[in-house]
């Protein structure tokens, strides 16, 4: 098979090393990619939202399956349109990837569906949603609606953090188009888990559970960002409370979705609140996450093609997933100043001690070649992966593994899988 991924970071770049493992494959191809996924691809100069250059490049290179990994695209209908060509492809439809494009959507779904999750009011006006927070309860969640690089989320503690809140997201569209509409969400307490989950629109497979740490600084301080690093599986996440959500929540939003007519295939990514009143959702997203895929997808012993495939063909039910009896913990090395500005260009050194191991990885995000160097090219640049028998050894690895890497301003939380040693104790 000749196979296409569109998009270019550490969660793509966690794609095509499983890609490239598999029996299946005989080409691989990138749009854009990036210097670590060329160590696997051939990467062409094409953006994701290129809808139509895709779509020709996947014509004239006879494309047999093109994986489209990030939201906006999803969001935005490029599976829609590769459909419309004739082109297999994985991911769900537009009408599907509402799912994430729209959390006011989501939320309706749920309430409608009885899927538990945190109560909320929907707003597409400031005026409607300042007058609603003079009588709310605090500390309090306000949600741009539509997709904002997982950064348009604020926790506010009072009333006037939330006013200036719906001025940023509102008014002054810090998220630009994402807030012309907001959720206003109940603050939920509890222990935050990541499942990514196969489905084929009407059976559903999960995958390993996952942790992200999504803070800028230790002891979740900071700014939100795209995610600091996780660790898999989370040791939280129980066989008994995985059967509870599998009835509540992760089979009813797949039977939902095909109720609306809306039928979903691809990965959803559902983010999970522990609450003291059990399980429920914080979000949706209608892809593989990031950073969660670099500790998902290393561990999974299936050919992911024959997955996707089954994805596509309505054929899951005949897959059984299954993963290695082991853990793995991803650190995020950034460049110092993200989320906010920091400098780009810098040389990456050490990275050639990752090659050929089985047990570490690094996931490059933010990298570009120039020559032959390797340059930081993003905010979060590289995802340092290890394996380990359990998550304790798994973490002293990664943490290891960060340090034979080097760049200028180089930026990692040193608490990645702190929480495991709460579980030890």
């Amino acid at each position: 098979m000749n196979v296409m991924i569109v998009g270019g970071g550490g969660r793509e770049h966690a794609i095509a090393l499983s890609v490239s493992k598999s029996k299946k494959l005989t080409k691989l191809y990138a749009a854009p990619g990036n210097a670590g996924i060329a160590e696997y691809a051939e990467c062409l100069p094409i953006g994701v939202m290129e809808f139509e250059k895709i779509r020709d490049c996947a014509l004239e290179k006879k494309i047999d399956l093109v994986i489209v990994a990030p939201d906006d695209p999803l969001a935005a209908g490029l599976v829609d349109v590769l459909e419309e060509a004739g082109i297999r492809a994985f991911g769900p439809r537009k009408n599907a990837a509402i799912l994430e494009g729209s959390k006011a959507f989501s939320k309706d779904l749920m309430k409608k569906y009885n899927i538990p999750t945190a109560a909320y009011e929907n707003f597409d006006n400031a005026e409607a949603a300042l007058e609603y927070l003079k009588s709310a309860k605090y500390p309090i969640v306000l949600k741009a609606d539509g997709l904002a690089l997982g950064k348009g989320v604020l926790i506010c503690a009072d009333h006037d953090e939330a006013v200036a809140g719906v001025r940023e997201i509102m008014q002054d569209k810090k998220f630009g188009n994402a807030g012309n509409r907001m959720v206003v969400e109940e603050f939920m307490t509890g222990r935050e888990v990541s499942v990514l989950s196969y489905t084929d629109g009407r059976t559903i497979k999960i995958m390993s559970s996952a942790q992200d740490h999504k803070r800028a600084k230790d002891g979740d301080q900071g700014l939100n960002t795209g995610g600091m690093g996780t660790f898999s599986p989370s040791p939280f996440f129980t066989k008994q409370l995985q059967d509870e959500c599998m009835k509540t929540i992760f089979q009813p939003t797949v039977d939902a979705m095909a109720a609306e007519g809306r039928e979903f295939k691809g990965v959803i990514f559902f983010g999970l609140m522990l609450t003291t009143d059990g399980p429920k959702v914080l979000e949706y997203n209608a892809r593989f996450g990031d950073p969660e895929a670099q500790v998902v997808l290393p561990r999974m012993k299936n050919d992911i093609l024959d997955v996707m495939e089954a994805c596509i063909d309505g054929t899951l039910d005949k897959i059984e997933l299954e993963f290695e009896d082991n853990a793995a913990v991803c650190v995020v090395l950034a460049s110092d100043g993200y989320p906010l500005s920091y400098e780009k260009g810098k040389e990456i050194s050490g990275l050639e001690k990752f090659k050929g191991s089985d047990e570490y990885f690094c996931f490059h995000a933010g990298t570009k070649l120039s020559g032959d160097k390797v340059l930081t090219n993003g905010g979060r640049v590289l995802g340092v992966t290890a394996k380990g028998a359990d998550l304790k050894e798994a973490r002293k690895k990664a943490y290891e593994a960060t340090a034979w890497v080097q760049f200028e301003n180089k930026y990692m939380r040193s608490d990645i899988g702190k929480a495991i040693d709460e579980v030890r104790q």
